[in-house]
């Protein structure tokens, strides 16, 4: 491994810097066709990006942190299921991004267009050139709805939502709301997810819904993937809640188009190639996700497929060692929600924290820790802990059987987990429940 001393130090500036006019006591902009030089810059205000702003805002002096992230609104997507399916409301999700990145900071409101590793900098669509000594990648994914024929001129149609995208996760609702009985179609992407529990949470919901108005509804939950859930311990579960209430699965199936016209969907199955069209009168569409094009097109950068290359416990860029990344735009082959970012972000507490001290040996390791709460109705809830491994396995904070459909869990979910995120985990605070883990663990031995 590269170590700190052999990187490249930014390059000087050729044109004067502009000083930014402060807006709620730290620097924003939108156009200055300027360059700048900063200590630390952090490419996203997502969980990761906020996180880490304001874990290492405190470690330099004013003006020597960036931020860019183009959005002034702040979601906490987990809570979209239940915004879906009518339980929350879409505002009780979001945030003012200038509430959540730290005052200290610089915000620069624009998106990165080009990564130039080699030269310690990169390049915003407003023109900037931005240099940096250390350098944080936590963009996210990217929704693809272009992907699949049709979108996303279908959620303009009754009958069609999706839960993944601020746009849309109403029109899940009101799918929900509308539906009279016939076929309800909840599809999975062939492609990496936000969250891969989500697609199937929704359905949880919307089944209880229509139950619950006696309404008959041929549920079916399509999904790319070979299992009903990768840990075991929990998809023995869910087979066992989708047997119950009459759910029909099918895996390895694909969407590919929507018809609009006729209602129907046409999906793909990926182990024989054939087409089938399948009529809806409602679906619930999760969309391909990649990561923005400016990462995935860098070579440097990303693996083969366009995720920022870092070692999976280090999360240490695996050829320049002054960039770290967190969250779902890595390459470490977790489970990407929320709960992995929070873990991540203890590990890059110390990490980028030596690597800043001038360390080239990381003192810690990640374990792969994620969670996916399972909502499987308005008041239970499976509790998924589980780790990286192949397969992957428990990795369970409570000493109960989290496989079961839980009352607490679901409180847990709706109620607790959405305070932790806004007062902790992006204020950099939350690192998982790693110390109750173990707490746990020591009181049960």
């Amino acid at each position: 491994m590269m170590s700190l001393s052999t990187m490249r130090l930014p390059t000087l500036l050729s044109r004067s810097s502009l000083q930014l006019k402060p807006t709620r006591q730290f620097s924003s902009t939108i156009r200055l066709d300027a360059e700048h030089n900063y200590k630390l810059v952090v490419v996203g205000g997502g969980a990761g990006g906020c996180g880490t702003a304001n874990k290492f805002v405190n470690k330099f002096g004013p003006g020597e942190v960036a931020v860019i992230e183009p959005n002034t609104m702040h979601y906490y997507q987990p809570m979209w299921t239940l915004v879906g399916g009518g339980l929350k409301t879409l505002a009780q999700s979001g945030r003012p991004m200038d509430s959540l990145l730290p005052k200290a900071a610089s915000w620069l409101r624009d998106s990165v267009t080009g990564f130039e590793p080699e030269n310690n900098r990169l390049v915003t669509e407003s023109g900037d050139v931005v240099n940096y000594e250390f350098l944080v990648v936590a963009m996210g994914l990217q929704l693809r709805y272009d992907k699949i024929k049709g979108l996303p001129e279908a959620f303009d149609t009754p009958g069609v939502g999706s839960n993944y995208s601020v746009k849309y996760v109403e029109k899940t609702q009101k799918a929900i709301q509308e539906f009279k009985g016939g076929n309800a179609l909840f599809t999975y992407p062939n492609s990496p997810i936000k969250c891969p529990g989500a697609p199937q949470k929704i359905m949880y919901l919307a089944e209880e819904t229509f139950r619950s108005k006696g309404i008959s509804a041929n549920i079916q939950y399509r999904s790319s993937l070979g299992v009903i859930f990768a840990c075991k311990k929990y998809a023995d579960a869910l087979w066992e809640v989708v047997k119950g209430r009459g759910i029909n699965v099918h895996l390895r199936q694909h969407l590919v188009e929507i018809k609009t016209d006729t209602k129907e969907a046409v999906f793909e199955n990926l182990d024989t190639n054939e087409l089938e069209t399948v009529p809806y009168d409602m679906i619930h569409i999760t969309p391909p996700q990649s990561t923005p094009p400016s990462l995935h097109t860098n070579k440097d950068l990303v693996d083969a497929g366009g995720f920022l290359s870092v070692d999976k416990e280090t999360l240490q860029h695996t050829k320049f060692p002054n960039i770290f990344g967190i969250g779902d735009c890595t390459s470490v082959p977790t489970a990407k929600t929320a709960a992995a970012v929070a873990a991540q972000l203890g590990i890059m507490r110390k990490n980028l924290g030596a690597a800043i001290s001038g360390s080239s040996i990381m003192p810690a390791a990640y374990a792969g820790y994620t969670s996916c709460p399972l909502v499987t109705g308005k008041s239970s809830c499976i509790l998924a802990e589980f780790d990286f491994q192949a397969p992957p396995q428990p990795m369970e904070t409570f000493p109960v059987n989290q496989a079961k459909e839980r009352w607490t869990m679901y409180q847990l979910k709706a109620h607790f987990m959405p305070t932790l995120y806004w007062h902790g985990m992006v204020k950099g605070w939350w690192e998982g429940p790693g110390i109750f883990r173990k707490i746990f663990k020591f009181g049960m031995a």
